[in-house]
């Protein structure tokens, strides 16, 4: 194997990896805290956290071997079989976070009418289309012969393998792109940039409220104005952050791949193979970057972590707390809440 091809394998290996170990946990921290599974967007995140660990042992594992083996996993049947899954469960991940900006959104928007509007029977039909809509596109390829082994990606997926339909596959291909990818990324900036409107409106009302107890406050510290003024800016600077980890992950991971696929439909241009591969490889590592942009980085997930981990590791000492370590746990939020809320009022 040529170095380029040793660092692509590596590449791919980290890539299972932190993409299994990750999304097996959001699935451990969903069996275990119930608050989490009572939730509305549980629905969607589950739903994408399954994708990611079926793609994570099927395909994944079969394009490192193509990797090292330099040649086709297995044979042309069993290699059908696992392009179809790998573009049914590309599009139900795709699908599903544009599903989980449009929860975002109504729950930002229409705070108050958020319970009313989006229930579990509603998620479970959003849900029903994104199965429906990916099922559609992966069974007209298998149907129409149109997955199989792609040197260029080192992977089982879309191809045109009797190379005797050129047109139609062009055609099925920049429309399957425009519903999957071109629409989940119109959702998300859409659903997206109006939360950061409806965030910032907000941080500015906290901040006039911020500003006029200071200055009520002419005796505070002055340690303590800072502090408020710092957290003023970080409050500004976060709902940016995550809008922009949320619509750039989806971009970097996704758009170089589907970008390929497009230009892959000129002959005349060529593409190199491990640009090909590299990109494969992005497009693999959204699966592993999801647990962290959409759960674990979550308040309610690291305490779900927390809880096991110390359930793991002192399960006597737990036991011997009692109500009594709970009481002041819950007295401990609740303080936190009231700092927040209040800006930097110290309580």
């Amino acid at each position: 194997m040529a170095t380029a091809e040793v660092f692509l394998s590596v590449l791919m290996l980290v890539i299972i990896v932190v993409s299994l170990l990750s999304n097996t946990v959001v699935l451990i921290c969903f069996l275990y805290n119930p608050e989490i599974r009572k939730q509305v967007p549980c629905v969607f995140t589950l739903n994408l956290t399954f994708c990611n660990l079926l793609l994570t042992v099927s395909n994944m594992p079969l394009t490192l071997a193509a990797l090292i083996n330099e040649g086709q996993p297995g044979s042309d049947a069993f290699c059908q079989f696992v392009g179809f899954s790998e573009t049914f469960l590309t599009t139900n991940s795709m699908l599903s976070m544009a599903a989980l900006s449009i929860d975002r959104w109504i729950a930002v928007v229409f705070p108050l009418r958020y319970h009313s509007r989006i229930r579990h029977r509603d998620a479970a039909l959003v849900l029903g289309y994104t199965w429906i809509h990916s099922m559609s596109f992966s069974t007209a390829a298998a149907c129409l012969s149109w997955v199989g082994y792609r040197p260029l990606y080192a992977s089982c997926t879309l191809s045109d393998v009797t190379e005797n339909s050129h047109t139609p596959f062009v055609i099925f291909t920049v429309f399957f792109h425009s519903l999957t990818f071109l629409l989940s990324f119109l959702v998300l900036c859409v659903t997206y940039l109006k939360v950061l409107k409806v965030a910032r409106f907000h941080c500015k009302r906290i901040d006039v409220i911020t500003m006029q107890t200071l200055v009520l406050l002419v005796d505070i510290h002055p340690s303590v104005r800072e502090r408020c003024l710092e957290e003023q800016k970080r409050r500004r600077q976060r709902a940016s952050r995550k809008i922009s980890t949320f619509i750039g992950t989806f971009m970097v991971c996704f758009a170089p791949y589907v970008i390929t696929r497009i230009v892959e439909l000129f002959p005349s241009v060529p593409i190199d193979h491990h640009w090909g591969v590299v990109s494969k490889c992005l497009a693999y590592s959204k699966a592993a970057c999801d647990p962290f942009v959409y759960s674990l980085l979550r308040n309610q997930y690291k305490k779900t972590c927390g809880d096991i981990i110390n359930r793991l590791l002192k399960p006597s000492s737990l036991n011997a707390s009692g109500p009594g370590h709970h009481h002041n746990h819950e007295t401990r939020g609740r303080n936190n809440i009231v700092q927040t809320e209040g800006g930097c009022v110290v309580v």
